[in-house]
C-alpha cells in the first residue's frame, strides 16, 4: 500500500506525555510513519502506510479517542 495522509482529532491529548504516548502507539504500528502532532489544536498528522482503522485502534488501545 503506498504512504498516504491521515489526519486525527485527538481531544483528549492534553500535554506533552499525550504526545509521546499517541506517537508511540502510531509508530507500534508503523515504525516507519511520519508523525506530526499539533499539541495546541490536538491535531495530528501521520504519513503512513497503514489503513485509518489499524491506527485509530492502536491509538484507542492507547487509551485516546481519535476522531
Amino acid at each position: 500500500m503506498p504512504a498516504h495522509t491521515i489526519e486525527f482529532n485527538v481531544p483528549d491529548m492534553t500535554c506533552g506525555h499525550c504526545v509521546s504516548a499517541v506517537t508511540k502507539a502510531i509508530k507500534a504500528e508503523d515504525p516507519h510513519a511520519t508523525v506530526a502532532v499539533s499539541l495546541a489544536d490536538k491535531r495530528v498528522t501521520v504519513e503512513t502506510t497503514e489503513a485509518r482503522e489499524v491506527l485509530v485502534a492502536s491509538l484507542t488501545e492507547a487509551g485516546y479517542t481519535p476522531a
